[in-house]
């Protein structure tokens, strides 16, 4: 498979490292924005965007342009994500995948996530909270997958309307964000009561939880036309855990 990285800081060379032991080949390294490149469909299966914020939305859509799938991890960028799908769907030739978070662990988390918010919606002495804890260098807070796991628990209880970032008002969930050297990524869901609190917890030991999950998503995106989510992707996983 022809991988062209939109990004590549950290993420994208853990990403093109990934690539490389899975027999594909990186035919495009671009550090942030897109707009100086010639894309051509013909030598680019799939593209995997890790840029930033300000360059995600047009590295996303040029690429749409041109029939090329995405696989985007950036994140901080969300406010134009409708905006993102609805060109997808428009162009009608190509596949998209958003994930907040491309880590399978990451992923068992968030069903793990639903599962507990929906058997802790009826217990009204508990309070949740999340906390997420990332490296300096990261750009956003709270984390995407901080947001995340907030609407997840937010769909399955009515009594939350919302989250905040440390100063919740009633009914929104706390998210607390903290910077702290060499962390890849710790988040943690707590129920707190007076008698006793219940957490789970992910905490990620380096990128290559990340950049292999991307990577297993570029795989499954090729030659698919659509909007998919990083669920569609791991389906057989998720699905096998079941049984």
């Amino acid at each position: 498979m022809k991988i062209a990285l939109l990004g590549y800081g950290r993420m994208g060379r853990a990403i093109e490292e990934i690539a490389t032991e899975r027999g594909h080949k990186i035919v495009l390294k671009i550090s942030e924005d897109i707009d100086t490149y010639d894309l051509d469909k013909s030598e680019i299966d799939v593209a995997i965007d890790f840029s930033v914020p300000k360059a995600a939305f047009k590295n996303i859509t040029t690429c749409f342009k041109h029939n090329i799938p995405v696989v985007s991890g950036t994140t901080g960028w969300l406010n134009d994500y409708e905006k993102a799908v609805n060109l997808c769907k428009e162009q009608g030739n190509c596949g998209f995948i958003y994930a907040s978070n491309f880590s399978i662990g990451v992923n068992v988390f968030f069903e793990l996530n639903e599962k507990l918010a929906s058997m802790m919606k009826s217990l009204d002495e508990y309070s949740v909270e999340i906390e997420e804890i990332h490296h300096t260098k990261k750009l956003d807070a709270p984390s995407g997958t901080a947001i995340t796991l907030a609407q997840q628990i937010i769909a399955k209880n009515p009594r939350l309307k919302d989250w905040q970032l440390d100063h919740p008002e009633k009914n929104e969930i706390p998210i607390y964000a903290k910077r702290i050297d060499d962390v890849h990524g710790t988040h943690t869901v707590s129920y707190k009561s007076s008698i006793d609190d219940i957490e789970i917890m992910h905490t990620a030991h380096s990128r290559k939880g990340f950049a292999k999950g991307a990577v297993i998503a570029a795989e499954w995106l090729k030659d698919k036309k659509g909007v998919f989510t990083m669920k569609d992707a791991l389906s057989g996983i998720l699905n096998s855990s079941e049984e």
